[in-house]
């Protein structure tokens, strides 16, 4: 439960701002975005979607920030009515809507916040997600690094031991030795290197990156979807609570996300699947699925992130210098202009004076 996962982290005063009011587009104004955020998708070659809690609400799962969020209400001393637990929740419309936008190609990267596990359960694959602040359901070898799926939720949290040890797969040995820690960082700890630079990169190499049911203000994690902005990329924000980066928004949708999903993947002729237990992971058995990212992986992107970041800068000085050549040709028209009105503005003087 969210609550038990708040209560097993250190202690730590700064949260962010808690219990901001919700804000409610009209629904012919929800209409009118998402039918913007269609095209936009649309026009879009590389589309990377930010996920926060505020996607996993409509499972059960309390978010942290909103009116009736587990931090919120934790000043007041009290905690959320709904609370179900990480084994009864089930990936939500949203998660499986964007498991279906992956598989069609219209968004190709997604970075979660979360630690339910969800976008796992959705059956979406490793190569397509960065999970910047843990998993519920990964253990994690102190020695050879190889993450290890759970059929349930990991008994400690803040990267401590789970009193396992690691099993190896059938074509691996096991470690020596290899003791099993949770998945869930704490505040103090790091973020996973390999799921940072994989979330860093696809964020800037974006055309348009998209934040669902995040307040964005967790650092670094909060400031990845502004990381195309230089290169000419695009921001859209779906959030009940105002954001920090509202204002540097090209369209902010203030609405629940599951109603943006259903209305975007209509539009786009997507088919949003039901959650099927056989495509759950974490109904397998215990360690016999691994979570891992392919350091080839990470280096095919970087040479990829190269090149694509190479080539929009290269398209950002051309139009920068086409821009100032349209300038100048402007400020040259204006002074033959002004050249040409002032015999006639002379004479006019002349006429006045005399």
């Amino acid at each position: 439960m969210s609550c038990n996962y708040a209560e097993g982290l250190s202690k730590y005063e700064n949260k962010g701002v808690l219990g901001v009011a919700e804000i409610f587009d009209t629904p012919e104004l929800v209409e009118e975005k998402c039918e913007q955020l269609v095209k936009m998708m649309l026009a879009s070659s590389h589309t990377v979607v930010h996920t926060g809690a505020g996607i996993s609400t409509s499972a059960g799962i309390p978010d942290f920030r909103g009116p009736n969020g587990v931090w919120t209400l934790e000043e007041k001393g009290e905690k959320p009515a709904v609370n179900i637990s990480f084994d009864d929740a089930v990936p939500t419309r949203t998660h499986m809507a964007l498991k279906s936008l992956v598989a069609s190609g219209h968004v190709q990267y997604i970075v979660s916040q979360n630690i339910d596990g969800l976008h796992l359960r959705s059956g979406l694959a490793r190569e397509h997600l960065s999970e910047l602040h843990g998993n519920m359901f990964l253990e994690v070898c102190t020695k050879c690094r190889r993450q290890y799926v759970r059929s349930s939720p990991a008994p400690t949290v803040g990267k401590k031991e789970t009193g396992n040890i690691c099993p190896g797969t059938s074509a691996e040995r096991a470690c020596r030795r290899g003791k099993l820690i949770d998945n869930i960082l704490d505040w103090e700890h790091d973020l996973p290197e390999n799921d940072l630079q994989l979330a860093f990169m696809h964020s800037a190499m974006a055309d348009l990156n998209i934040c669902l049911g995040t307040t964005l203000q967790i650092v670094p994690s909060g400031d990845l979807p502004l990381k195309n902005l230089k290169h000419g990329g695009r921001l859209v924000i779906c959030n009940l609570q105002p954001t920090k980066h509202d204002k540097k928004a090209d369209l902010k949708i203030s609405t629940y996300v599951d109603a943006v999903l259903e209305r975007v993947a209509k539009r786009l002729g997507v088919e949003i699947p039901e959650y099927r237990r056989e495509e759950d992971p974490t109904k397998r058995d215990t360690y016999s699925v691994q979570w891992n990212i392919d350091g080839k992986m990470v280096k095919t992107l970087e040479k990829r992130y190269d090149s694509t970041i190479k080539e929009k800068n290269q398209l950002k000085k051309r139009c920068s210098t086409s821009s100032i050549d349209l300038d100048r040709e402007e400020l040259k028209r204006n002074n033959k202009k002004l050249k040409q009105e002032q015999p006639s503005n002379a004479t006019n003087e002349g006429e006045l004076n005399s």
